[in-house]
């Protein structure tokens, strides 16, 4: 069984602040050797740890920098027709399906709190089964880095279980 160590743990922590590094640079910031480098990151990616490489869009420059999390109760027996209306709203981002006080979590971004308003009165609520709605509007995000948090110790199967 494959250890999942220090290492794995700093490549990691690179690629998630900047997915787009090259491996020389990579490699230089964390003091490894570039095959070494080379030969993790396969090895990342062939176990699962690495599941794409992404990037995020600041839609702030794209005129939507109002953001917010709507809380939903829904109809159970509506469910699908609501997911696949919630899909085809242009504000939506990401739906999250949970347990608790909330049926659903929907991640939006509007251009204003008009449009926000709008959004949730006009598009979201008048969706059949929805049967409440609660928002959240976003005043500042903090990014937190869980990836220097793993515990090394634990085997990557014990990891993926």
């Amino acid at each position: 069984m494959e250890k999942f160590d220090e290492i794995d743990i700093k490549i990691l922590g690179e690629l998630i602040k900047e997915s787009n590094i090259s491996i020389p640079k990579l490699s230089e910031r964390i003091s490894i050797n570039s095959s070494v480098v080379y030969s993790r990151i396969n090895r990342l990616i062939r176990k699962g740890f690495i599941k794409k490489y992404t990037l995020e869009v600041d839609e702030n420059l794209l005129g939507y920098p109002v953001k917010a999390v709507i809380g939903c109760n829904i109809s159970s027996r509506q469910r699908d027709t609501i997911l696949r209306d919630i899909e085809l709203i242009d504000e939506a981002r990401e739906i999250i399906e949970i347990t608790g006080r909330f049926d659903l979590l929907i991640w939006t971004s509007a251009k204003s709190l008009d449009d926000l308003h709008e959004l949730v009165s006009k598009k979201i609520s008048q969706i059949d089964g929805v049967t409440h709605t609660e928002t959240f509007i976003e005043m500042k995000r903090h990014q937190l880095s869980f990836i220097s948090r793993i515990d090394t110790n634990v085997d990557s199967k014990e990891i993926r279980e």
